[in-house]
Protein backbone atom coordinates (compact mmCIF):
# COMPACT_ATOMS: atom_id res chain seq x y z
CA UNK A 1 0.00 0.00 0.00
CA UNK A 2 1.57 3.28 -0.72
CA UNK A 3 2.00 5.94 1.48
CA UNK A 4 0.17 9.23 1.28
CA UNK A 5 2.28 12.06 0.32
CA UNK A 6 3.55 14.48 2.26
CA UNK A 7 2.66 18.08 2.25
CA UNK A 8 5.64 20.81 3.46
CA UNK A 9 4.01 24.45 4.49
CA UNK A 10 6.44 27.11 1.99
CA UNK A 11 6.25 30.89 1.60
CA UNK A 12 5.90 31.08 -2.14
CA UNK A 13 9.04 32.73 -2.31
CA UNK A 14 10.60 29.68 -0.91
CA UNK A 15 8.15 27.17 -3.12
CA UNK A 16 9.12 28.93 -6.11
CA UNK A 17 12.87 28.68 -5.54
CA UNK A 18 12.74 24.88 -4.29
CA UNK A 19 11.04 24.06 -7.97
CA UNK A 20 13.62 26.11 -9.86
CA UNK A 21 13.56 27.67 -13.26
CA UNK A 22 11.65 25.39 -15.62
CA UNK A 23 11.33 23.38 -12.12
CA UNK A 24 15.07 21.90 -12.89
CA UNK A 25 15.66 22.10 -9.07
CA UNK A 26 12.74 19.77 -8.22
CA UNK A 27 14.31 16.94 -10.90
CA UNK A 28 17.49 17.28 -9.23
CA UNK A 29 15.82 16.65 -5.51
CA UNK A 30 13.57 14.00 -7.56
CA UNK A 31 16.52 12.47 -8.94
CA UNK A 32 18.50 12.11 -5.91
CA UNK A 33 16.21 10.57 -3.24
CA UNK A 34 13.87 8.78 -5.80
CA UNK A 35 10.94 10.92 -4.65
CA UNK A 36 8.25 12.68 -6.53
CA UNK A 37 7.97 16.44 -5.79
CA UNK A 38 5.43 18.90 -6.82
CA UNK A 39 3.95 22.23 -5.67
CA UNK A 40 0.35 22.51 -5.86
CA UNK A 41 0.45 26.39 -3.97
CA UNK A 42 1.21 27.04 -0.47
CA UNK A 43 3.71 24.79 -0.18
CA UNK A 44 5.79 21.31 -1.70
CA UNK A 45 4.03 17.73 -1.70
CA UNK A 46 6.47 14.94 -1.02
CA UNK A 47 5.79 11.26 -2.50
CA UNK A 48 7.81 8.53 -2.06
CA UNK A 49 9.57 5.73 0.43
CA UNK A 50 10.15 6.95 3.80
CA UNK A 51 13.75 7.48 3.66
CA UNK A 52 13.80 9.12 0.60
CA UNK A 53 11.29 11.32 1.65
CA UNK A 54 12.91 12.22 4.72
CA UNK A 55 16.13 12.87 3.42
CA UNK A 56 14.41 15.31 0.08
CA UNK A 57 12.23 16.85 3.15
CA UNK A 58 15.70 17.88 4.94
CA UNK A 59 17.18 19.09 1.43
CA UNK A 60 13.79 21.06 0.63
CA UNK A 61 13.72 22.94 4.09
CA UNK A 62 17.33 23.97 3.79
CA UNK A 63 16.69 25.38 0.51
CA UNK A 64 13.40 27.26 2.07
CA UNK A 65 15.46 28.81 4.84
CA UNK A 66 17.54 29.64 2.27
CA UNK A 67 14.76 31.70 0.08
CA UNK A 68 13.13 32.94 2.53
CA UNK A 69 16.35 34.75 4.14
CA UNK A 70 16.84 36.64 0.83
CA UNK A 71 19.23 34.51 -0.86
CA UNK A 72 19.11 33.21 -4.19
CA UNK A 73 18.88 29.83 -4.64
CA UNK A 74 21.34 28.37 -7.78
CA UNK A 75 22.07 25.08 -8.50
CA UNK A 76 25.19 24.83 -6.54
CA UNK A 77 22.79 25.32 -3.70
CA UNK A 78 20.68 22.28 -4.26
CA UNK A 79 23.72 20.49 -5.33
CA UNK A 80 24.83 21.34 -0.96
CA UNK A 81 21.28 20.64 -0.08
CA UNK A 82 21.28 16.94 -1.30
CA UNK A 83 24.52 16.11 0.33
CA UNK A 84 23.34 17.69 3.76
CA UNK A 85 20.52 15.51 3.73
CA UNK A 86 22.23 12.64 2.59
CA UNK A 87 24.93 13.13 5.38
CA UNK A 88 22.41 13.84 7.98
CA UNK A 89 21.39 10.16 6.85
CA UNK A 90 25.12 8.79 7.26
CA UNK A 91 25.46 5.45 9.19
CA UNK A 92 29.44 4.54 10.95
CA UNK A 93 31.23 2.61 8.85
CA UNK A 94 31.99 -1.06 9.16
CA UNK A 95 34.79 -2.27 10.00
CA UNK A 96 37.58 -2.37 6.79
CA UNK A 97 35.17 0.44 5.08
CA UNK A 98 35.95 3.99 4.54
CA UNK A 99 37.53 6.43 7.20
CA UNK A 100 34.93 7.25 10.35
CA UNK A 101 34.47 10.55 11.20
CA UNK A 102 35.82 13.98 9.25
CA UNK A 103 39.37 14.71 8.35
CA UNK A 104 40.67 16.61 11.65
CA UNK A 105 43.78 19.15 10.92
CA UNK A 106 46.92 17.88 13.25
CA UNK A 107 48.78 21.05 13.68
CA UNK A 108 48.22 24.60 12.99
CA UNK A 109 49.36 25.10 9.26
CA UNK A 110 46.32 21.91 8.35
CA UNK A 111 44.15 23.73 10.11
CA UNK A 112 44.34 26.96 7.70
CA UNK A 113 44.81 24.89 4.87
CA UNK A 114 41.48 23.07 5.36
CA UNK A 115 39.69 26.55 5.94
CA UNK A 116 41.10 28.17 2.93
CA UNK A 117 40.22 24.65 0.77
CA UNK A 118 36.32 25.27 1.68
CA UNK A 119 36.70 28.95 1.15
CA UNK A 120 38.90 29.43 -2.38
CA UNK A 121 38.35 28.56 -5.75
CA UNK A 122 42.25 27.81 -6.07
CA UNK A 123 44.69 26.80 -3.13
CA UNK A 124 48.61 26.22 -3.27
CA UNK A 125 49.84 23.77 -1.04
CA UNK A 126 53.76 23.90 -0.95
CA UNK A 127 56.09 21.86 1.68
CA UNK A 128 57.68 18.78 1.83
CA UNK A 129 56.73 15.16 2.40
CA UNK A 130 54.59 14.14 4.98
CA UNK A 131 52.82 17.26 5.98
CA UNK A 132 49.39 16.05 4.53
CA UNK A 133 48.92 18.69 1.80
CA UNK A 134 48.10 16.04 -0.91
CA UNK A 135 45.90 14.01 1.66
CA UNK A 136 44.16 16.82 3.20
CA UNK A 137 43.11 18.00 -0.55
CA UNK A 138 41.92 14.90 -1.42
CA UNK A 139 39.84 14.11 1.99
CA UNK A 140 38.27 17.60 1.22
CA UNK A 141 37.79 16.83 -2.71
CA UNK A 142 35.97 13.15 -1.80
CA UNK A 143 34.04 14.62 0.84
CA UNK A 144 32.43 17.55 -1.41
CA UNK A 145 31.44 14.56 -3.94
CA UNK A 146 29.96 12.07 -1.22
CA UNK A 147 28.05 15.36 -0.56
CA UNK A 148 27.22 15.88 -3.82
CA UNK A 149 28.54 19.22 -3.96
CA UNK A 150 30.84 18.54 -7.27
CA UNK A 151 30.38 15.91 -10.28
CA UNK A 152 33.58 14.77 -10.28
CA UNK A 153 36.88 14.59 -8.59
CA UNK A 154 39.74 14.91 -10.75
CA UNK A 155 43.28 14.13 -9.82
CA UNK A 156 46.14 14.60 -12.62
CA UNK A 157 50.22 14.97 -12.04
CA UNK A 158 52.78 15.32 -14.60
CA UNK A 159 54.68 11.35 -14.97
CA UNK A 160 58.31 13.07 -15.00
CA UNK A 161 59.82 9.92 -14.00
CA UNK A 162 58.01 8.11 -17.47
CA UNK A 163 59.25 11.24 -19.18
CA UNK A 164 55.79 11.41 -20.24
CA UNK A 165 55.93 8.02 -22.21
CA UNK A 166 52.94 6.56 -21.29
CA UNK A 167 52.13 5.07 -24.66
CA UNK A 168 54.88 2.61 -23.67
CA UNK A 169 53.33 1.22 -20.38
CA UNK A 170 50.77 -1.77 -20.74
CA UNK A 171 47.33 -1.67 -20.03
CA UNK A 172 44.48 1.21 -20.32
CA UNK A 173 44.83 4.91 -19.47
CA UNK A 174 44.57 4.61 -16.01
CA UNK A 175 46.44 1.23 -15.53
CA UNK A 176 49.00 3.32 -17.19
CA UNK A 177 48.95 6.31 -14.88
CA UNK A 178 48.08 4.49 -11.38
CA UNK A 179 51.65 3.76 -10.61
CA UNK A 180 52.68 7.44 -10.38
CA UNK A 181 48.90 7.86 -8.37
CA UNK A 182 49.70 5.47 -5.78
CA UNK A 183 49.57 7.59 -2.78
CA UNK A 184 46.32 9.63 -4.08
CA UNK A 185 44.85 6.16 -4.49
CA UNK A 186 45.42 4.96 -1.02
CA UNK A 187 44.28 8.14 0.74
CA UNK A 188 40.56 7.58 -1.34
CA UNK A 189 40.44 4.27 -0.47
CA UNK A 190 41.03 5.13 3.58
CA UNK A 191 38.53 8.05 2.96
CA UNK A 192 35.83 6.24 0.83
CA UNK A 193 36.63 2.51 1.17
CA UNK A 194 37.35 0.21 -1.83
CA UNK A 195 33.98 -0.57 -2.90
CA UNK A 196 32.73 3.18 -3.13
CA UNK A 197 35.92 4.10 -4.88
CA UNK A 198 35.79 1.43 -7.32
CA UNK A 199 31.73 2.03 -8.42
CA UNK A 200 33.11 6.10 -8.35
CA UNK A 201 35.38 5.16 -10.66
CA UNK A 202 33.42 2.94 -12.72
CA UNK A 203 31.14 5.73 -12.78
CA UNK A 204 33.38 8.28 -14.08
CA UNK A 205 32.73 10.15 -11.04
CA UNK A 206 36.78 9.88 -10.15
CA UNK A 207 38.97 10.22 -12.67
CA UNK A 208 42.58 10.32 -12.97
CA UNK A 209 44.39 11.21 -15.83
CA UNK A 210 48.55 12.76 -16.76
CA UNK A 211 48.58 16.75 -17.05
CA UNK A 212 49.09 16.36 -21.23
CA UNK A 213 45.49 15.04 -21.34
CA UNK A 214 44.20 17.97 -19.25
CA UNK A 215 44.53 20.44 -22.67
CA UNK A 216 41.35 21.57 -24.30
CA UNK A 217 38.87 20.50 -21.54
CA UNK A 218 37.06 22.64 -19.77
CA UNK A 219 36.88 20.89 -16.15
CA UNK A 220 32.72 22.12 -14.81
CA UNK A 221 31.63 21.04 -11.03
CA UNK A 222 34.37 19.21 -10.48
CA UNK A 223 37.21 19.25 -7.76
CA UNK A 224 40.76 19.14 -9.36
CA UNK A 225 43.70 18.28 -7.83
CA UNK A 226 47.01 18.95 -9.54
CA UNK A 227 49.66 16.65 -7.61
CA UNK A 228 53.39 16.72 -7.58
CA UNK A 229 53.15 20.09 -9.25
CA UNK A 230 56.69 21.34 -8.93
CA UNK A 231 57.26 18.64 -12.25
CA UNK A 232 55.03 20.52 -14.29
CA UNK A 233 56.53 23.30 -16.95
CA UNK A 234 55.31 26.71 -16.62
CA UNK A 235 53.07 25.75 -19.77
CA UNK A 236 51.93 22.94 -18.58
CA UNK A 237 50.68 24.76 -14.69
CA UNK A 238 49.23 27.96 -17.27
CA UNK A 239 47.34 24.96 -19.28
CA UNK A 240 45.86 23.04 -16.26
CA UNK A 241 45.20 26.35 -14.28
CA UNK A 242 43.24 27.78 -16.94
CA UNK A 243 40.77 24.24 -17.47
CA UNK A 244 38.63 25.57 -14.12
CA UNK A 245 34.73 25.82 -15.49
CA UNK A 246 31.53 26.56 -13.92
CA UNK A 247 31.14 25.16 -10.11
CA UNK A 248 34.98 23.95 -9.72
CA UNK A 249 37.89 24.87 -7.35
CA UNK A 250 41.20 23.30 -7.59
CA UNK A 251 44.10 22.23 -5.18
CA UNK A 252 47.74 22.24 -6.47
CA UNK A 253 50.18 20.47 -4.20
CA UNK A 254 53.89 20.22 -4.43
CA UNK A 255 57.31 20.82 -2.83
CA UNK A 256 59.25 23.46 -4.52
CA UNK A 257 62.87 22.12 -3.71
CA UNK A 258 62.24 18.49 -5.21
CA UNK A 259 61.86 19.41 -8.58
CA UNK A 260 62.71 16.26 -11.21
CA UNK A 261 62.51 18.56 -13.97
CA UNK A 262 65.94 18.38 -16.24
CA UNK A 263 65.28 22.20 -15.92
CA UNK A 264 64.48 23.05 -12.32
CA UNK A 265 64.28 26.78 -13.45
CA UNK A 266 61.36 26.02 -15.65
CA UNK A 267 58.92 24.70 -12.96
CA UNK A 268 55.58 25.88 -13.29
CA UNK A 269 54.84 26.22 -9.31
CA UNK A 270 56.96 28.76 -7.76
CA UNK A 271 56.41 30.82 -10.96
CA UNK A 272 52.48 30.86 -10.81
CA UNK A 273 52.65 31.10 -7.04
CA UNK A 274 55.22 34.33 -7.74
CA UNK A 275 52.03 35.64 -10.29
CA UNK A 276 48.87 34.42 -8.70
CA UNK A 277 49.80 35.16 -4.62
CA UNK A 278 47.05 37.95 -3.34
CA UNK A 279 44.73 36.94 -6.33
CA UNK A 280 40.93 37.39 -5.45
CA UNK A 281 40.31 33.49 -4.90
CA UNK A 282 43.72 32.28 -4.73
CA UNK A 283 45.22 31.39 -1.48
CA UNK A 284 48.79 29.53 -0.71
CA UNK A 285 49.61 27.47 2.12
CA UNK A 286 52.97 26.85 3.10
CA UNK A 287 54.15 23.71 4.94
CA UNK A 288 57.45 23.40 7.00
CA UNK A 289 59.07 20.64 8.80
CA UNK A 290 57.08 21.27 11.59
CA UNK A 291 53.99 19.99 10.24
CA UNK A 292 55.39 16.85 9.02
CA UNK A 293 52.88 14.16 10.28
CA UNK A 294 54.88 11.15 9.85
CA UNK A 295 57.76 9.00 11.10
CA UNK A 296 59.43 11.65 13.61
CA UNK A 297 62.56 11.12 11.75
CA UNK A 298 61.13 12.70 8.37
CA UNK A 299 61.13 15.50 10.19
CA UNK A 300 64.80 15.49 11.23
CA UNK A 301 65.62 14.53 7.51
CA UNK A 302 63.46 17.52 6.49
CA UNK A 303 65.27 19.90 8.48
CA UNK A 304 68.74 18.30 7.77
CA UNK A 305 67.72 18.69 3.71
CA UNK A 306 66.46 22.48 4.29
CA UNK A 307 69.76 23.33 6.17
CA UNK A 308 72.01 22.01 4.30
CA UNK A 309 70.34 23.89 1.72
CA UNK A 310 70.54 26.92 3.15
CA UNK A 311 74.31 26.17 3.54
CA UNK A 312 74.86 25.80 -0.05
CA UNK A 313 72.62 28.84 -0.78
CA UNK A 314 74.53 31.31 1.94
CA UNK A 315 71.48 31.95 3.92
Amino acid sequence: MSRPPEFLPLSDLAARAVAGPGSRHAALIEDAFKVLLETPGGGVSLAGDTRGRGQAKRAVQALAELADSGSPVADADVRVAIGDARAGDHKPAAPGGPRRGPVSPKTATQARYMEVLGSHDLVFGLGPAGTGKTFLAVAHGAAMLMRGDIDRLIVTRPAVEAGERLGFLPGDLTEKVDPYMAPVWEALTQLMGADQLRRRRDKGEIEVAPIAFMRGRTLAHAFVIVDEAQNTSRLQMKMVLTRLGEGSRMAVTGDPSQIDLMNPSDSGLAHAVAILEGVEGVAVTRFTAADVIRHPMVARIVRAYDADAAKRTGQ
